[in-house]
């Protein structure tokens, strides 16, 4: 059986990540393809939970803890989720994965570039997405978006603002990156975004 397509969505909180997931889901799905979506923290039932301690604003949690708490979350999503749905040839949609950690621990947090990837050096990280769209919009625009605010969308601009600088970064070096002007208007976001993934489709006979 032919290996699945393993696809995520990458911005700042209230970038339009989630809704263009689901309307790429909506389009695949319509159009015969077998497609699962997925996010972190929370894609198992293990990570449901590790989600509510990681966003329940009264929760204090150190830079590490918060680290360390999304990793067992990943372990437990890549073995329960994502590997084995990739192994029966399936497309995998994920809202967030690893870059969110290098962005938000990275940039965010500011812990040292060479623990994050001394970190992914196990193998059970080792799994990389074959796109990843970053949806790249200033913290100023997409926080007004934001209804209901949880623990790490209440932290401070300056935050939200490094974030966003190493996603940045990280699409500057990794081809696999697709960067979307999110201020744009929604059916020309998700219409870029298909035409993206059907490209990386007939790339792969699917």
């Amino acid at each position: 059986m032919k290996k699945g397509i393993f696809i995520t969505f990458e911005g700042i909180e209230g970038s339009g990540k989630s809704l263009q997931l689901k309307l790429l889901k909506r389009f695949l799905l319509k159009n015969g393809y077998d497609v699962i979506s997925t996010r972190e923290p929370g894609g198992t039932e293990i990570g449901k939970k590790i989600r509510r301690i990681l966003l329940e604003p009264s929760n204090k949690i150190t830079s590490y803890a918060e680290l360390f708490l999304l990793l067992a979350d990943r372990a437990q999503h890549i073995e329960d989720i994502i590997l084995k749905n990739l192994n029966e040839g399936k497309i995998v949609l994920s809202d967030r994965f690893f870059d969110s950690t290098i962005a938000y621990q990275g940039g965010g947090r500011m812990i040292k570039e060479d623990v994050l990837k001394k970190i992914m050096e196990f193998d059970i990280f080792s799994i990389k997405p074959d796109l990843t769209f970053l949806l790249d919009i200033p913290p100023e625009v997409s926080l007004k978006r934001l209804k209901k605010i949880d623990r790490i969308e209440s932290q401070e601009i300056e935050f939200h603002r490094r974030v966003r600088e190493r996603y940045r970064k990280i699409a500057e070096s990794e081809p696999r990156f697709y960067m979307i002007d999110a201020t744009d208007d929604v059916k020309n976001i998700h219409n870029k975004i298909k035409e993206k993934t059907m490209e990386i489709l007939r790339r792969n006979n699917l």
